[in-house]
């Protein structure tokens, strides 16, 4: 069973990296954090004489740059004029040139919010009558290409190599002194450095070109990195270095002096003799000094993301510190104690007593992140229909759902601790054959027939001066003493299981992680769900210079198929050229909403050879979908055709004509 135990090992982990490199790759793009909810003139407008300047409205305060807003002519060219400027609070301006002809205006925007997400966008005005324009609506955002997947990369790295170097570090001098001198447990200690240093300096790299063109030639613009250190998210990476190499000081400590004080405690500073009034010294700095260094790095993210902006926010960021330092003590602990049940020697066994004071760690993290997170919960989601109506309250239910999970998986855990201290008894057994082994010469594993043979040829090898001999028996002894601290870690089945759930514990953190990354690049459920009321609104108001109008279309359906038969109702407002709402509702034949699995409207326009324009509108509440911002470029005879779908293979599509405009 237990040369079993490294297969199933790698091909647990490579399966978690590919769930996690699956929801990582498969997550939508982190969309705008701050919501256009306004403009003049308004999205859609025709308006009668030439606006001196173009105005927009944002959900909360965005960084402008000099190209940050532009205006294009019918034909592609510019016609705004000077940089952006911000006359009040949210709304940023930028002029225009005189004389403006009649046409389709494209207005585009490429801003940052103030939690440090990009924010593009484009909506089209028209003066004295719309017209057709070689510019497209549609803009890509510069965090949608490669540039925005190698930055999502890096903050994942970030917080895996935070956890990592934190929660090691807490795990030996909170529960495992001895492990200071174990070299598997120094090295993920300092892997876990070494990729948070080095995924900050490339999102210091990334950054200007994650905010404004998205082209990875600009990623060595020292222009744009100059940029970059002027904003607060720029400050927050370069204080994230500085608070680095502090921590690189504190691993040499950590490594150097502690480790050799170690020697003396058998598994905690606090155990044993214990009481050198330098060791406790030592231990007290270390762990003054790190915590210090860990919430430093942690407030680098909580003062430049999301909890830096919104309701609260001086409460939100301390609280975003408290939570960040959990997740680190917790996955980085479990992390380690993994690393030292698998990889520790059989001189210094991880012991009963440093797995029940990591549990002890464990819990308290549980509790904390807890509490902090229903805080951050009810921050961000303001609603209980944030939880399923949005990206973010969607996501946050799946990390609840993993936290659970871990949680279960620990108690098995616990179990095994139990399991593990009532069968000290036979540890101690254990220990009297050792030391039986021990009173053999020194170097030499039990006495077999082929070792004795091996002895004895050593020896007339050793008589002979033979030392391509003596080298060949030196390393067949180190592959015996090898194989038999493997046997020894391997053969008690407490140690055993526990390793097990350990390991089951830390590949559902992993994907947790990968989870939580996505949710810090994802738009909090309150600001979506307060900008689609606010673009709602704005598309349902009248549009300048053009009287307000509605059109409501009633078409009977039946998809032939099990409660197939119904009613659809489109309404379009306000049925004019430029932006306008759509609202779907369906009904069955007496009359009450209904829910069907898909509703989807297209716009043709015959006459001008334009479209179908399709329309996938979101669902509201049972039988109501709805969509904002559909932009229809002309006014004329347009076919509306309504697809609806009442089962996997069971859809129908019924249109009508409508005069729009």
């Amino acid at each position: 069973m237990t040369q079993t135990i490294a297969p199933r090992v790698r091909t647990l982990v490579l399966l978690i990296l590919a769930v996690a490199g699956a929801l990582l790759a498969g997550a939508a793009p982190a969309s705008a954090h701050a919501a256009l909810t306004g403009s003049d003139p308004a999205q859609g407008a025709v308006v009668d004489t030439a606006p001196t300047r173009v105005s927009l409205t944002f959900s909360e305060p965005v960084a402008v740059g000099d190209d940050s807003v532009r205006v294009l002519d019918p034909k592609g060219e510019r016609v705004d004029k000077g940089d952006p400027a911000n006359p009040s609070g949210t709304t940023y301006s930028v002029p225009l040139v005189s004389g403006l002809p009649d046409g389709t205006y494209t207005v585009a925007y490429q801003v940052v919010s103030a939690d440090s997400h990009p924010v593009a966008g484009a909506f089209t005005f028209s003066i004295g009558a719309p017209s057709e324009t070689t510019v497209s609506v549609s803009a890509q955002a510069s965090d949608d290409g490669l540039v925005g997947w190698l930055y999502g990369f890096g903050r994942y790295v970030s917080y895996a190599g935070f956890a990592l170097l934190a929660g090691g570090a807490a795990f030996v001098l909170a529960c495992w002194a001895p492990g200071a001198r174990v070299r598997a447990v120094q090295r993920l200690v300092v892997s876990g450095w070494l990729a948070l240093t080095a995924a900050t300096l490339g999102l210091l790299m990334l950054r200007g070109s994650y905010t404004t063109s998205g082209r990875v030639g600009d990623v060595f613009d020292l222009e744009l990195l100059g940029d970059v250190l002027q904003t607060k998210m720029g400050a927050a990476l370069v204080s994230r270095l500085l608070l680095l190499a502090a921590a690189a000081l504190f691993i040499a400590v950590l490594f150097g002096a502690y480790a050799r004080t170690a020697d003396a405690a058998p598994d905690h500073p606090g155990d044993g003799d214990g009481g050198e009034p330098d060791k406790r010294d030592l231990t007290f700095g270390l762990a003054l000094g790190g915590t210090v260094v860990a919430a430093g790095l942690a407030a680098s993210w909580a003062m430049s993301e999301h909890a830096s902006q919104g309701l609260q926010a001086g409460v939100a960021m301390p609280v975003d510190v408290v939570h960040l330092l959990a997740v680190a003590a917790w996955l980085g602990g479990l992390t380690a104690l993994l690393v030292a049940l698998h990889r520790a020697p059989v001189e210094t066994p991880v012991g009963h007593d440093a797995v029940r004071r990591f549990s002890r760690l464990a819990f308290g993290s549980v509790v904390t992140l807890a509490v902090t997170g229903v805080y951050q919960s009810w921050r961000q989601l303001g609603s209980w229909s944030a939880f399923t109506d949005t990206q973010y309250g969607q996501l946050l239910l799946v990390k609840i759902a993993l936290v659970a999970v871990m949680v279960a998986v620990a108690f098995l855990s616990r179990r095994w601790t139990r399991r593990l201290a009532d069968a000290r008894g036979s540890a101690a057994a254990e220990e009297a054959e050792r030391a039986e082994e021990e009173k053999q010469p020194a170097g030499t594993a039990p006495a077999t027939a082929s070792e004795t043979s091996e002895t004895s040829e050593a020896g007339k090898t050793e008589a002979g001066h033979d030392a391509v001999r003596a080298a060949q028996l030196a390393r067949q002894r180190a592959a015996t003493e090898a194989a038999r601290q493997k046997r020894l870690r391997d053969a008690d089945p407490n140690r055993f299981g526990l390793r097990r759930s350990v390991l089951a514990e830390a590949g559902v953190a992993v994907v947790l992680l990968a989870v939580t990354t996505v949710l810090t690049q994802t738009e909090p459920g309150r600001t979506e769900q307060d900008a689609r009321a606010a673009a709602a609104t704005s598309s349902s108001a009248p549009a300048t210079g053009q009287g307000s109008g509605a059109v409501s279309l009633t078409m009977p359906f039946d998809t032939g198929g099990t409660n197939g038969e119904g009613v659809v109702s489109v309404d379009l407002d306000p049925a004019q050229a430029g932006d306008n709402a759509l609202h779907v509702y369906v009904e069955g034949p007496d009359g009450t909403p209904v829910d069907v699995p898909e509703v989807k409207i297209a716009l043709t326009l015959a006459a001008q050879d334009i479209g179908p324009l399709p329309v996938t509108p979101d669902r509201i509440t049972t039988g109501h979908w709805s969509a904002s911002g559909v932009q229809i470029p002309m006014a004329g005879d347009w076919k509306v055709e309504v697809t609806v779908r009442t089962s996997d293979i069971d859809q129908v599509t019924v249109s009508k004509n409508a005069q729009i405009g």
